[in-house]
């Protein structure tokens, strides 16, 4: 199950291709399905049932949304700022050593997490069914990723990433530290190396924040479509820095 070098290699495409076809939703047309917002399905949802009016319900859903933005922007750079930038945008696995700062002492993939997250973001600007298929397909991507770096790693690190697993989750963060640091990582993270290759996370997130309150989720798209296009321009310029030792 796990991802192929080539998917590794090209896992950013990808990813872009799951979105487009969850905004396009080309099936529906075939199956004649509503191609309604899946923000506005949940708003009419709890509106329909009487649980509460449809405004106040739609307010929840965008507070929903900007969260799911904030924390994908967030665990991504966070996660960024432990790890060498080439690391982050490599087109094949790094295995130095274990990682045991930052988020990676309460997780072992905050970035796959912070995927996750911002695709629950995005998912509400799209119709429901390209919603459950980006959701899916995203969520199994990642899997598939997380699956064949770990076979990776423990083929190239052994018994230490071993205990590294077996004190550490996987996706779903302890609140506590796992792990004390380690004296061979930085302390203090170097979060203006992390946040310019993660500027389209938090150009999403700013878009659900500052367009969102005016309802209308093609606002909102065109600041994904900005936010990645400023994100490619920014990678273009960016130069990979040395590794850390």
């Amino acid at each position: 199950m796990k991802a192929s070098a080539l998917e590794f290699r090209l896992r950013f495409l990808i990813i872009v291709v799951i979105y487009l076809l969850g905004f396009i939703a080309p099936w529906n047309s075939f199956l004649h399905l509503d191609s309604i917002r899946t923000w506005q399905y949940l708003a009419a949802w709890p509106a329909r049932s009487g649980w509460i009016g449809f405004s106040a319900a739609t307010i929840m859903v965008l507070v929903l949304g900007i969260l799911c933005a904030i924390a994908g922007a967030f665990l991504r750079t966070w996660g960024s700022a432990y790890l060498d930038p080439s690391t982050v945008q490599a087109g094949a696995m790094h295995g130095e050593g274990v990682v045991a700062a930052g988020p990676y002492r309460h997780l072992r993939n905050p970035l796959y997490l912070g995927t996750l997250f911002h695709t629950f973001a995005l998912a509400l600007l799209m119709p429901p069914s390209g919603a459950i298929f980006s959701i899916l397909a995203i969520t199994l991507f990642q899997l598939r990723l997380i699956f064949a770096e770990e076979s990776f790693l423990t083929a190239k690190l052994g018994a230490p990433y071993l205990d590294y697993c077996a004190k550490v989750p996987r996706l779903f963060p302890s609140f506590t530290a796992r792990i004390p640091a380690s004296p061979l990582r930085p302390s203090s993270p170097s979060w203006p190396t992390a946040f310019l290759p993660e500027i389209y996370m938090w150009g999403v997130a700013v878009s659900f924040a500052a367009l969102g309150w005016r309802y209308n989720s093609v606002l909102i798209i065109k600041g994904v479509l900005i936010s990645l296009g400023l994100s490619l321009i920014v990678r273009a310029f960016l130069k990979p820095a040395p590794r850390r030792t």
